[in-house]
């Protein structure tokens, strides 16, 4: 098994953290909420020679999920997560692009396998556990490889903020449960990356986030 590595690709007005995990050896590897811009995310993939193998979603807002049915068009690989939870939301990405008047064709997205709280994926011998982390979204979903001290924590937690709550859906008590009770008990050393702008270490979080105090 070769180095988990982790290439970003930001995409859409929002700037969005579209994440490439791959295995450094074999090239095998996934794509993490491409939310749009899909022909920069297929060049990227192309310049790396990565092998995807599915696409995984977090949750199911329109800068993480916009691009999914485009990008599975392109490599013929299923989608994967968030939690059903999230149904909704894919459901209407069409009507969350008019609501932000965000530019291009983005499609509502219907996961090939809706995640549960428990449930391992994986890409080669790099295993992901899945937790449901509700608030910044009902369905969001948190992926951690337990042998690389690595989160991919989507909108859920931030250097030091957190995920908006005031969107359909959003529920800032449900949130902070989330990042309390299952994020943050995994280990100060756990690195992690997130939806927008750079990562960071739980420890780091919990000891100076505001929003954790």
């Amino acid at each position: 098994m070769g180095q988990l590595n982790a290439g970003i690709v930001p995409v859409t007005p929002f700037q969005q953290n579209c994440t490439i995990l791959f295995d450094a050896d074999d090239k095998t590897g996934v794509v993490v909420d491409p939310g749009g811009d899909v022909e920069n995310i297929l060049a990227a993939i192309e310049a790396n020679g990565i092998k995807v193998t599915a696409i995984w979603l977090t949750h199911g807002h329109i800068d993480h999920a916009g691009g999914a049915m485009e990008l599975k068009d392109a490599l013929g690989v299923d989608i994967i997560g968030p939690h059903e939870d999230d149904r909704m939301l894919l459901d209407n990405i069409e009507a969350q692009a008019q609501r932000f008047g965000l530019p291009g064709a983005v499609r509502n997205c219907v996961p090939d396998r809706f995640l549960t709280e428990g449930e391992v994926v994986s890409f080669g011998d790099h295993k992901f556990e899945v937790l449901h982390c509700p608030g910044h979204a009902p369905g969001h979903v948190v992926y951690y490889n337990r042998d690389a001290k690595f989160a991919h924590v989507g909108d859920v937690l931030f250097s030091g903020s957190i995920g908006r709550t005031d969107l359909p859906g959003g529920d800032h008590a449900a949130l902070i449960r989330s990042i309390k009770e299952k994020l943050l008990p995994l280990g100060d050393d756990i690195g992690f990356i997130c939806g927008h702008g750079p990562g960071g270490r739980f420890g780091e979080e919990r000891r100076n986030n505001p929003f954790l105090v």
